[in-house]
């Protein structure tokens, strides 16, 4: 029994802590998304360099706001934050674990049931969510300064391996 256990137990750190990061990095994504959503899209900001040419022009150019690299670069100083507001759910089929809201952007009722929501999860996601957003900031930049599609599949799982595992789950847009 010690023997199985010793030989089992790494495997299942493994996965919980794969699983920690996938989720993590899920939920930053559609939180990011979120934010990026609640931009007025009339809202520009102005880009390039502000000095002045030879001929006596400027080289700048007025961007959406929403998906500049300014505003994504203020995101990830404080999207983590937003993790306080998950809670976590474990598939009785797989015993794998996932992250899901527990406040609802707008006030409505969600399904909480079997979500285990607990101040030890909500500072994991939190951290595992600001060693992912320095990680992998360039990508998340790169991924979101463009209204790409399938941002989630694409960072979390093509490009970071964080989520090799999940790329069958479903998980529901915010």
């Amino acid at each position: 029994l010690a023997l199985a256990t010793a030989l089992l137990l790494p495997t299942a750190c493994a996965r919980r802590s794969q699983d920690l990061h996938c989720g993590a990095c899920r939920a930053l994504v559609d939180e990011l998304e979120w934010e990026i959503a609640q931009v007025d899209p009339r809202k520009t900001i102005q880009m390039g360099s502000f000095r002045i040419n030879p001929d006596g022009s400027q080289s700048v150019v007025e961007v959406p706001y929403a998906r500049s690299e300014a505003h994504l670069t203020e995101l990830l100083e404080r999207v983590c934050e937003k993790m306080k507001e998950y809670g976590e759910k474990l598939d009785p089929g797989t015993q794998r674990k996932s992250y899901v809201r527990v406040l609802s952007h707008d006030g409505t009722k969600l399904d909480l049931s079997g979500v285990k929501i607990d101040g030890d999860v909500a500072s994991s996601l939190k951290f595992a969510c600001e060693s992912i957003a320095e990680e992998y900031e360039d990508e998340l930049i790169e991924f979101l300064s463009h209204e790409a599609d399938n941002v989630k599949d694409r960072l979390c799982s093509k490009r970071t391996d964080l989520c090799d595992h999940a790329l069958h789950i479903p998980h529901d847009e915010l």
